[in-house]
């Protein structure tokens, strides 16, 4: 697969298509089986309370991927992300309500580089607090 997105129809400042994840108890039982990742504070209410936090809370590299997806549907090919990093800044509460909680990603090309790749900045929110820092991704296009 290649980028659908031409490198030369993008300018600083082109806006992807902004998206909205939702966030589940049942989500996050089925990331951890299939990360391996069966850290209680991912699924045990009393444990997460016992060690400080306010409920459950969503795996920080699930929430990663779940904003990547705004890169990816846009350029139509996921190898078309060069590179990827975030900060984690606030964890994504998520609420035994049968609502759960959402995660809220925007995008925009911030700068356009070399070998037709552009630098994209995104921003996550829950529960309308910034998520994700620095979140940032390097994309080659068409």
């Amino acid at each position: 697969m290649t980028a659908k997105i031409a490198y030369g129809d993008v300018e600083v400042g082109t806006e992807l298509p902004a998206q909205t994840f939702p966030v589940t108890r049942d989500t996050l039982v089925r990331y951890a089986g299939a990360s391996g990742d069966f850290n209680p504070i991912h699924w045990n209410e009393r444990f997460a309370k016992e060690v400080g936090l306010p409920d459950v809370i969503a795996h920080g590299m699930f929430t990663m991927a779940s904003a990547i997806r705004v890169v990816t549907d846009w350029t139509g090919d996921p190898g078309a992300v060069v590179e990827y990093g975030v900060r984690f800044t606030k964890p994504v509460v998520v609420p035994d309500d049968g609502q759960g909680a959402t995660v809220e990603v925007s995008a925009k090309v911030a700068a356009k580089l070399d070998d037709n790749t552009v630098r994209v900045d995104l921003t996550a929110k829950s529960a309308e607090q910034k998520v994700l820092g620095m979140s940032r991704a390097v994309v080659r296009l068409a």
